[in-house]
């Protein structure tokens, strides 16, 4: 955890509506009362927290909870909340550097409004953003080639806006920035099939599959892959054709190794060459890249062993995706 205010855990999964809304109805209500007894500011405190752990994606959890703050007159826990926020919106370095070492009590209300009139956490009223604005979705994607959305929140929030982007007919915009969502995150078995899916409706059936294989091997639950097979040798059937192989082992580690490739750090850089001596050794190299806090470029080359057939590459993989759960 990130101090005392870094409440949010990135452990969970998914926004769960209600029980944010019931937890900052709790806050609304101690709020209400705090003049009756000083506690209930520190109650209210509390609910709040709680309801932007259950709903990240509710405005109006984050706005209770930043008032609270101002209330108390906490600037260290207001600009905890702030940074919180910024590493749901994707991290920047330049909104980030903003926070360092100043008092945020008196403008912090401010600044969280602000965040959510030029990046609304409502998917439909960004959407409805983007379109209205003059090379909007241009914009959109630069900015996002140049985030860090390794934060599992993000990485949800900025799923749900592409999903828009892809309804909206931009296939191509969807697939390009799909691909770098899952270069940071590859644990996000929905985007795997998202992106299966819209490969096989365009009769890309090779690389639906390696989407699949990726969702299949990070949520060992999901049967996206089973329900390919099926729709696959039922159109053979219907054809009358040879019918369809899997991906070559070549193609499965070139596949792997191009999303590697678009992997960034909170550093923003790429993927180091693999020098002589002892960094020819793969499995030295994953230990690096670990330690290095290179997780997913880690976790990438052990898929990629893998695939090849590597002895140990499977449990490899195993203890990097535990890694990337935390």
């Amino acid at each position: 955890m990130r101090g005392e205010d870094a409440f949010l855990s990135e452990a969970l999964q998914h926004p769960r509506r209600s029980l944010g809304n019931r937890y900052r109805s709790q806050a609304e209500k101690f709020l209400r009362i705090i003049e009756d007894n000083d506690k209930n500011l520190s109650w209210a405190e509390q609910s709040a927290k709680q309801s932007v752990l259950y709903d990240f994606t509710n405005e109006e959890n984050w706005k209770i909870l930043i008032k609270i703050k101002v209330l108390m007159r906490d600037s260290d826990g207001a600009r905890a909340v702030l940074a919180d926020l910024f590493s749901v919106l994707g991290r920047d370095p330049d909104l980030m550097s903003q926070l360092a070492d100043r008092d945020v009590i008196d403008s912090c209300e401010r600044m969280l409004d602000a965040a959510f009139s030029n990046d609304p956490l409502d998917p439909d009223k960004w959407w409805e953003m983007i379109g209205k604005k003059n090379e909007g979705m241009e914009a959109f994607s630069e900015r996002l080639r140049g985030l860090d959305v390794s934060d599992q929140r993000a990485n949800i929030l900025f799923s749900r806006r592409l999903e828009r982007v892809r309804r909206g007919g931009l296939e191509d915009v969807f697939l390009e920035l799909t691909r770098i969502l899952l270069s940071q995150r590859p644990i996000n078995h929905e985007a795997w099939e998202e992106l299966g899916m819209m490969y096989e409706r365009r009769s890309q059936y090779d690389e639906a599959w390696l989407c699949y294989d990726q969702a299949k091997s990070v949520f060992p639950d999901s049967t996206a892959i089973e329900r390919f097979k099926a729709r696959m040798e039922k159109i053979v059937d219907g054809r009358g054709s040879e019918p369809w192989r899997a991906p070559s082992i070549s193609d499965r580690a070139a596949f792997l190794d191009k999303l590697g490739s678009l992997t960034k750090t909170q550093q923003f850089s790429e993927l180091e060459d693999v020098g002589d001596g002892e960094e020819h050794d793969l499995f030295s190299k994953i230990e690096r890249l670990r330690s290095d806090g290179k997780t997913t470029e880690a976790f990438f080359l052990a898929r990629r062993m893998a695939a090849e057939g590597a002895e140990g590459a499977e449990d490899k993989v195993a203890e990097i995706l535990q890694d990337l759960e935390v």
